[in-house]
């Protein structure tokens, strides 16, 4: 029996001690010798390239708010916003508890919502008004309520915004959209996707 014991604990101070730290720590040091960007959460000076931002309060001297950068899905713009007063974190999520609404994720709201409706109906008129003839993912969120991404399609619909509160050519912008796409995983996994935060970082280069 206390063979049998003193096997027992062998194997899990063995255990512990290689899954617990080892293997832990040896997964640790790959990450931060082959993917240290990633693995430190892929971090700029201006934020995260894998969580998405409120891109509409950015100030633009003589313009609109949040007319001079390109913008990602509303998760956090019009009537998703964050409002202090309220406690309100922004996004859509419908999990609320005391009033305050959750830190992410999406209402899983059907094409006969009423809510939907009038969210996607103000989010039209906010684009309308700075001369963005919007497309769908402009107004409307994403599943996680962070989606950092858009499509090609959706910056090319901004670049008349940009070049006005800018200054900077529409040619010229449409080049930057280009240079900053990326295409499918492995050639064929999704589709082609521009990081908003990226494009407007390249923007602000060329500012």
């Amino acid at each position: 029996m206390l063979i049998n014991l003193r096997r027992s604990l062998v194997a899990i101070f063995a255990f512990t001690v290689f899954f617990g730290f080892v293997y832990a720590l040896a997964g640790t040091g790959v990450a931060q010798l082959l993917f240290r960007h990633q693995a430190d959460g892929s971090i700029t000076a201006n934020g995260s390239t894998l969580i998405g931002q409120n891109w509409a309060a950015v100030k633009c001297p003589g313009h609109p708010l949040g007319s001079c950068v390109f913008h990602g899905r509303p998760d956090d713009t019009g009537p998703y916003a964050a409002n202090a007063k309220t406690h309100s974190s922004g996004g859509d999520n419908p999990l609320v508890a005391n009033g305050v609404s959750g830190e992410s994720g999406a209402t899983n709201l059907g094409p006969r919502s009423k809510a939907l409706y009038d969210n996607t109906k103000a989010l039209v008129r906010y684009w309308h008004a700075l001369g963005v003839n919007p497309t769908a993912d402009l107004v409307t969120t994403s599943g996680s309520g962070l989606d950092p991404d858009v499509t090609p399609q959706d910056a090319l619909v901004q670049v008349p915004m940009v070049s006005k509160a800018t200054g900077i050519p529409a040619a010229r912008l449409r080049k930057l959209v280009a240079k900053e796409t990326n295409g499918a995983a492995l050639g064929f996994l999704g589709s082609a996707y521009i990081d908003v935060l990226q494009l407007n970082e390249a923007l602000a280069k060329l500012r």
